[in-house]
């Protein structure tokens, strides 16, 4: 069990963008065919004023456009009131998390092999059990939407020039209740994300192949790579990225929602990152799971659904790696070559230098990441890096196969 992306990150990009980053595709599109508490949630992502520099949207950092993810290559996203602040962690796409069950530490796998273990819930340590949870930290984070408080946002909805559409949707008087008004736009946003079908458009070429739908053939190298995904000695991709049928009715997610430390390297573009003495723990700063209850959950953050993640610019929980084709090589040489990946500190090599000595025994040994010894031969050749990577463009959205002649 290995990675994850996290909830509704409603976080910030930068100063340059705050005169006007334009939303094309989402917002062009009518709302007719969605609830009144969807529409709602349409006109709130797109906002701007709902943030404390009155510059920022949901969507400046979910970008429709970007598979709703970052536009840009930066590994956390600055926000707060003046946006000179910035965040901790990635951040991630808001695509594919109609299924995502709330955080269970014992939580089935859909792969029906794999023992139960920690999986679900939002954020990428899991914090939250819903969406409309999960919307509800970065709107108030000072380093992210940087609002206030709740009264501070429900004043902005007031203010809004959707309020009208917001109390038909809630009720005339919806405004009178400060905690009312501010749970019922969490769920306004909750309801967006999960009505809109641009979250979830199942269009990619591997839907059209998993469908034997016309322009679904998988090229020659296409197939090498699918291959290499399934193979338990080469990519092992499915162990966790899981591709079948799986929870709550969910099909073709590639990811099974666990958890995993897989020892990426430290990453001082993150500005906490300059003090020696912070880590980011991921599963086991969670307020509900204290040391040293939760040692064994130490560096564990949630699996990524892979859908879309050739669109991505940076990788991991902490954006340490800037290309899927590098994505890719750190599993299969984080063990063989850990030179390239980690650095030497008055020559000795700090390997997962970025995960406290006693927690290193929970990061994953599943191949490719399996202890194999430092210069040894790696599970995947460079033509099965190649392949794999060639596959993983097929899982990206809104795919437009050549016309038939």
């Amino acid at each position: 069990m290995r990675y994850f992306y996290g909830g509704l990150a409603l976080a910030v990009l930068s100063a340059s963008l705050a005169g006007g980053l334009a939303f094309s595709r989402t917002m062009a599109e009518p709302a007719a065919d969605l609830s009144p508490a969807a529409q709602v949630g349409k006109k709130m992502f797109f906002d701007r004023s709902l943030s404390g520099s009155g510059k920022m949207a949901c969507a400046t950092c979910h970008d429709p456009d970007h598979a709703y993810a970052p536009a840009n290559d930066l590994a956390v996203q600055p926000g707060g009131k003046t946006l000179s602040e910035t965040g901790t962690r990635a951040v991630p796409s808001l695509c594919y998390k109609e299924f995502t069950p709330p955080y269970d530490d014992v939580l089935e796998n859909p792969d029906g092999i794999s023992p139960p273990g920690p999986g679900g819930g939002f954020n990428q340590d899991g914090r939250a059990p819903t969406l409309a949870d999960q919307a509800k930290i970065p709107l108030l984070a000072p380093n992210e939407m940087g609002n206030d408080s709740p009264a501070d946002v429900v004043q902005k909805l007031r203010r809004s020039e959707y309020a009208a559409l917001f109390r038909t949707a809630f009720g005339e008087n919806i405004f009178e209740n400060v905690s009312e008004a501010f749970s019922k736009a969490l769920e306004a946003l909750e309801a967006f994300q999960l009505e809109d079908p641009s979250f979830h458009p199942y269009n990619s070429k591997y839907d059209l192949y998993a469908s034997n739908k016309i322009g679904g053939t998988l090229t020659p190298d296409e197939q090498r790579g699918f291959a290499v995904y399934n193979d338990p000695q080469k990519g092992n991709c499915f162990a966790c990225h899981y591709n079948g049928a799986g929870l709550n009715g969910a099909v073709r997610i590639f990811t099974d929602y666990s958890y995993a430390a897989i020892g990426v390297p430290r990453n001082n573009e993150i500005a906490e990152n300059r003090n020696p003495s912070y880590y980011d723990l991921g599963l086991c700063d969670r307020s509900d799971h204290p040391l040293p209850e939760s040692k064994p959950y130490c560096g564990m953050f949630k699996t990524p659904t892979l859908r879309n993640v050739a669109t991505r610019k940076v990788f991991f929980h902490n954006g340490a790696i800037k290309s899927l084709k590098d994505a890719i090589r750190f599993y299969n040489t984080r063990d063989t070559d850990p030179a390239h990946w980690y650095p030497t500190v008055n020559g000795v090599l700090q390997i997962f230098d970025d995960l406290p000595a006693d927690f290193r025994s929970n990061i994953d040994k599943q191949v490719p990441l399996d202890g194999r010894a430092a210069g040894s031969k790696p599970a995947m050749s460079d033509q099965d890096i190649d392949d794999l990577e060639v596959f993983l463009n097929t899982l990206t959205d809104n795919y437009k196969p050549a016309p038939t002649k």
